[in-house]
């Protein structure tokens, strides 16, 4: 029987070794500990999936709980993926982040996965990676955020 709890109070290495056994490690910092680290203790929204003593499933957001809830990451073992897990840790996250709407950016895998739960494309989503430079006019915008 899965259970689910709230809340990003996580043992680094469970943690870790879920996103490794999702393959979203692959597309993780998941060598860099102090990284990892970081990335789940500033999380404030953070729904866990658990079978028994194992963790299963993660659904890590950062969320005003008013507008919008990003969801920066959905993983679930794959041994336990095709079960529902995935959908009620977006159901849980989505419940707990109030009247907030929720905004990703799928990998490449998964893209086919979100729309079957009733999300829909958004085109004007961008993406500024930390080494890549802010280019462009040193003034205001007359376009808003």
């Amino acid at each position: 029987m899965i259970t689910y709890r709230l809340g990003n109070d996580l043992d680094l290495d469970a943690a870790i070794e879920l996103y490794r056994a999702s393959t979203l490690g692959e597309r993780r910092p998941v060598a860099d500990r102090a990284r990892m680290a970081a990335m789940l203790a500033h999380a404030n929204l953070v729904v866990r999936a658990w079978d028994g003593a194992l963790l299963v499933g993660l659904a890590r957001s950062l969320s005003d709980f008013s507008y919008c809830t990003y969801r920066a990451d959905l993983a679930v073992r794959a041994s336990h993926q095709r079960r529902g897990i995935g959908r009620e840790l977006i159901r849980r996250s989505r419940e707990a982040g109030g009247a907030a709407q929720i905004i990703l950016l799928a990998a490449p895998a998964a893209e086919g996965y979100y729309p079957r739960l009733g999300f829909r494309r958004h085109p004007q989503a961008r993406v500024l990676g930390p080494e890549e430079p802010l280019r462009g006019a040193a003034h205001g915008s007359r376009f808003g955020t």
